[in-house]
Order: structure tokens, then C-alpha cells, then sequence
């Protein structure tokens, strides 16, 4: 069996589709040898890139470092499905921050991302960085996605809190306010209905003075961005 003939055995034991570390925990199953050298995580990747780069190639890119089967029907966006769309806006705030080379993190490492991927599958970090204060992390650790930048001792810079019921908003400006030392931007991330209560949220006293440092994205602008990411050009002008 060959490292492509392997690839495709994972995906097919995976449903269909594969993030880059499902193939790299499962590839030595069908390829043994896999591991054997000291750089064999771009052996995989190098060997995965040029099956996609022939034309009739076996697999398809449809994530970041999600692959899939050619023939492999993609999950639709859970739009009627509150908790499932939280976590979807997840994984696509993670895989924008991976395109753009920061670390990525999340609290909610365990939930279902899209095609059998979970948000363990994609991101870059598994533990909070102990960047600050104990009671700040205990925190941090509740945001649903932050970006630290890729130096040795990363800090934060974006945090991502997906609102989809305007219930958890102020929950979401709280957490976010914890890590105002750090000069963190902060995006709401949720459906266009809730804009209005985000500006009000963000007029009250206690936010004015850090309106600079808030930004909102409706559901709609974050698919259009992942869509173009996913097409190759650049998706996220929007962060800079």
C-alpha cells in the first residue's frame, strides 16, 4: 500500500473526509513505515499536496487542513441548528486564524466542527499559554476562540465570541474585558438580528471608553470570507 492508498484509507474510515491531524494519527494503520522519518509530518503533506495538484486526483481540499474522498458530499452550514452553528463558527474562526499562521485555541475542544472534524482536529493549541495572571486565565480559558501570535511566549491577539442567543452577550463582553491589558481585538461574532443590541451593549458606560477594541461580524460576512479563503484569495482583510 502506498502513502496515497493509506491517505484514502483514513478518509474512508473517517467518513469521507479528514483534517490534516486525523490523517497523521491514523495513517501508520495502512502505512506502518509512516513515522520512520524525522520530518514525516511534510513527507504526508508533500505527499497529499501532489495527489491534489493531478487532475484526476483522488482527494479535494475543502478546509484549511481539511481533505476530502473526490466523490465526498460536503456537510451544508447547520443554519437551523443553534448549537451546531456555534460550534461551525468555531472551526471557521480557528481555520482563518490558521491560514493567517497564529496559534489557535478553544474552549470547546470536543465539539463537532464539520465532516467529521472536530475542533480538537483543528486547532494549533490544546492548552491555554500561561501568559498572565491565574484569575485572568481562568477566564481566557472560556472564550471561544482566540488567536495568539506565533512567537515563543504568545499572547492573545484576537478573541472570537460566537453570540447566537442574545442571552450569552454580556457574558461574551465580560470575558473579552479581561483581557483589555493586552490590547486584544475583540469580535462578536453572530446573526445580523443581534447587531443592534450589540451597539447598545457596547454604549453603556462601563464598555464606551473600549469601543475601539470591539468590532461585530454578522454570520453571513464570516461564510463569505471562509468561501474566499477556501478559493485562495485572501478572506480576512477585515482584521487589519
Amino acid at each position: 500500500m502506498t502513502k496515497v492508498d493509506a491517505i484514502e484509507k483514513v478518509m474512508e474510515q473517517n467518513g469521507g473526509a479528514a483534517s490534516l491531524s486525523v490523517i497523521y494519527d491514523n495513517i501508520e494503520r495502512y502505512y506502518p513505515a509512516a513515522k520512520a522519518s524525522e520530518h514525516w509530518t511534510e513527507g504526508v503533506r508533500g505527499v497529499l499536496y501532489r495527489e491534489l495538484r493531478k487532475d484526476n486526483s483522488r482527494f479535494r481540499k475543502i478546509g484549511s487542513s481539511i481533505y476530502a474522498l473526490r466523490q465526498y458530499k460536503e456537510e451544508r452550514v447547520p443554519e437551523k441548528d443553534k448549537i451546531r452553528m456555534h460550534s461551525f463558527m468555531e472551526g471557521l474562526c480557528i481555520e482563518l486564524g490558521n491560514e493567517q499562521k497564529f496559534k489557535t485555541y478553544s474552549a470547546d475542544p470536543s465539539a463537532k466542527y464539520r465532516d467529521n472534524a472536530f475542533i480538537k482536529d483543528v486547532v494549533t493549541m490544546q492548552v491555554l499559554p500561561q501568559f498572565t495572571y491565574e484569575g485572568i486565565l481562568h477566564e481566557a480559558k472560556l472564550i471561544d476562540v482566540l488567536w495568539f501570535d506565533n512567537s515563543q511566549y504568545p499572547y492573545p491577539q484576537y478573541a472570537f465570541e460566537i453570540v447566537d442567543s442574545i442571552g450569552t452577550l454580556n457574558g461574551a463582553f465580560n470575558r473579552c474585558m479581561q483581557l483589555i491589558n493586552f490590547r486584544t481585538k475583540f469580535y462578536i461574532v453572530a446573526p445580523e438580528k443581534h447587531r443592534e443590541k450589540f451597539e447598545q451593549t457596547l454604549n453603556m458606560n462601563v464598555y464606551r471608553a473600549y469601543k475601539e477594541y470591539f468590532e461585530f461580524k454578522d454570520y453571513e460576512t464570516m461564510l463569505n470570507a471562509y468561501k474566499i479563503f477556501v478559493s485562495g484569495a485572501s478572506a480576512i482583510d477585515w482584521l487589519r
